[in-house]
């Protein structure tokens, strides 16, 4: 299991090489860049430059990129709506399509190997129309992604859309061979459970969300300060048919120093590697 942690743990903070720099010294064999212009602004290509020259010269790879959730400078709080490629209104989707796009022109300079895409808003039910413009939508976005060599992986969400039989539908319905599934664990954890998710997706998994919670809220903790069975589920990972990488994803609002974050890392990565041997 390739291991890897997304960089939202220091959305707060603008990306430098000195934060990558916690994650490989943490023992991360990859990163997901979280496409929050505040944070990582994948439309300035100096700052996509810098990245870039930050990953040629280490062993740690630009593994994923997690698609942007809004325009804006503020994650929303301005009032900037989500960035939403099934909304029903055509005008709305065609903009975050867009805005993706944008996000994924990154792969022009920094080479990664999949998105993180998400389907709809929490309050978005499911039902024939939804399915329609997920298909549509993964079509665009495929087709642009392609030849940049980027896949496509949905995340399995709190949502109605999102939940795990559903993305399975669209990608049936779809006929998305190449296109696969990121299994948020923090997410499954809040549903039907971490087994049920992984039973339905496992043939779809090629990467995962790996964070904690209590069952009641989407905390976004380190593992193990949670309630989920850490041992059982990443032993169930590594059996998958494809066994996924996986990759720490921790809310930013945890209020842990930076040096705090590569010690938990660690142990988080030596966790991971412990898992399923016992």
């Amino acid at each position: 299991m390739l291991k890897a942690i997304s960089s939202h743990v220091f959305l707060n903070h603008r990306l430098h090489p000195g934060l990558l720099d916690v994650f490989a010294r943490a023992g991360a064999q990859g990163v997901e860049l979280f496409a929050a212009r505040q944070h990582f602004d994948y439309t300035s290509r100096p700052h996509v430059r810098e990245l870039e020259e930050w990953f040629s010269d280490n062993s740690a790879e630009a593994f994923s990129m997690h698609a942007p959730l809004y325009s804006d400078l503020e994650m929303g709080r301005g009032g900037a709506p989500v960035v939403n490629v099934i909304h029903s209104e055509k005008s709305r989707r065609i903009e975050a399509m867009d805005e993706i796009k944008r996000a994924l022109e990154v792969a022009e300079q920094i080479r990664f190997r999949f998105l993180i895409l998400h389907l709809g808003e929490r309050e978005d039910m499911w039902g024939p129309r939804e399915l329609e413009h997920s298909i549509t939508a993964l079509e665009h976005l495929h087709a642009f992604a392609g030849p940049l060599g980027v896949r496509l992986l949905v995340e399995n969400l709190q949502g109605d859309v999102a939940r795990p039989a559903h993305l399975v539908e669209i990608l049936k319905a779809g006929h998305f061979r190449d296109i696969g599934v990121c299994l948020d664990v923090g997410h499954a954890h809040l549903g039907d459970g971490v087994a049920s998710a992984l039973s339905v997706l496992s043939a779809h998994v090629r990467s995962t969300h790996l964070h904690d919670n209590n069952g009641d809220k989407d905390a976004h903790l380190w593992p193990g300060d949670g309630t989920i069975d850490w041992n059982e589920t990443l032993g169930e990972l590594k059996a998958a048919p494809q066994t996924p990488a996986g990759v720490l994803e921790i809310h930013y609002t945890l209020g842990d120093s930076v040096e705090a974050v590569g010690e938990k890392a660690k142990r988080a990565f030596e966790m991971m590697d412990a898992a399923g041997k016992r």
